[in-house]
């Protein structure tokens, strides 16, 4: 069978990536030339040596179109990810969305009768990202959460700019819970990475304030919280770590079109309070730009009464649950998200 060039491509950069992961990392520290050490924060050797070969091998275009970002996105996740785990069944189905039907997967572990039904949605800014981007990630946490996922595609901008997205999500969960028979669920969690973890913390708040049925828990994977004034992180770590500050301001404007960043629905740090929301993971990475206000978050939650596990993964970037393919500690710090989560949906039966 002949490999297309993206094929190759994949095939030839996983490749080398699994290479870099095994140098000892003795070695690894001379390799990348630059000080792992910010602070107070190490970054994993092997990790450093990715990012080094990354902007090597991949000039950032800043004028690309959406359409190339997604492109790029897309590829980069099929090089990330690594082979696919296997999980009991996945099915592609259509849900109802705010504006019409939208697609979305639903994957179940083995015995699903019974097991939670986690919503998810992916990150990418809230431009780029999808199904097929966020597979591996929505196959580990069926497998090792041992929950069902149905993960969603919302509208995207700068189609649809905000609050198109957060319509979407809001829908979703609302046809989730309509729905949950279908799926012989005990009960919905709401989750999400990046935007889509930003996305889930609005969810949950929408359903405390117009008093639908709850979510058993919150899974907010390194998510955005509260862009409406700066944190250390954003600049500790602006260029160099994966996620740069250019990106961020470029996801924004073209989601938000001028919206005010002290609105809720964007930044759910700002709302009035923080009571009575769902119980909540909060994942974070220690050399991540969204590091702070993650934590800030789950600062906010536990004082206003909130249940909270918060987990910084030490010498780990921004979007670290997407690159278990090629990076051992990011693997090893997913499944302990995984395993966490699973240990919070049982205490809060």
């Amino acid at each position: 069978m002949r490999l297309s060039l993206d094929d190759l491509n994949v095939t030839v950069q996983r490749g080398l990536a699994r290479v870099v992961d095994a140098v000892p990392q003795s070695a690894v520290s001379r390799l990348v030339g630059t000080s792992l050490d910010i602070d107070g924060q190490t970054l994993d050797p092997h990790l450093g040596l990715v990012l080094a070969l990354e902007k090597r091998l991949h000039r950032r275009d800043d004028d690309a179109t959406p359409e190339q970002r997604r492109a790029g996105n897309r590829l980069a996740a099929r090089i990330a990810a690594g082979p696919p785990l296997q999980v009991e069944s996945i099915t592609d189905l259509e849900i109802d969305g705010a504006a019409g039907p939208l697609r979305a997967r639903h994957y179940a572990p083995e015995r699903p009768s019974g097991r939670p039904l986690l919503v998810f949605f992916h990150g990418g800014g809230w431009v780029v990202g999808d199904l097929d981007t966020h597979d591996q990630i929505c196959r580990l946490l069926c497998r090792y959460a041992d929950v069902q996922v149905l993960s969603v595609d919302y509208r995207l901008a700068p189609e649809h700019p905000f609050p198109a997205a957060v319509d979407d999500a809001i829908a979703a969960y609302e046809w989730a819970v309509a729905n949950v028979d279908m799926f012989d669920a005990e009960r919905v969690a709401v989750g999400g990475d990046s935007a889509g973890g930003n996305l889930a913390a609005v969810v949950a708040q929408h359903a405390r304030d117009v008093g639908i049925t709850p979510p058993a828990a919150q899974l907010l994977i390194y998510p955005g919280t509260d862009s409406s004034r700066p944190r250390a992180s954003k600049d500790l770590f602006a260029e160099g770590y994966f996620l740069t500050r250019k990106q961020m301001d470029w996801y924004w404007d073209t989601y938000t079109r001028g919206a005010s960043r002290t609105d809720p629905r964007l930044s759910p740090l700002c709302a009035e309070s923080l009571e009575g929301l769902a119980p909540a993971l909060v994942t974070t990475a220690a050399f991540d730009p969204l590091r702070d206000e993650g934590e800030a978050y789950a600062e906010a939650l536990r004082d206003a009464g909130v249940p909270v596990v918060l987990r910084r993964a030490p010498g780990l970037v921004h979007g670290y649950m997407s690159m278990t393919g090629i990076h051992r500690a990011s693997l090893d710090e997913s499944l302990a998200v995984a395993g966490a989560f699973a240990a919070l949906l049982d205490s809060v039966r």
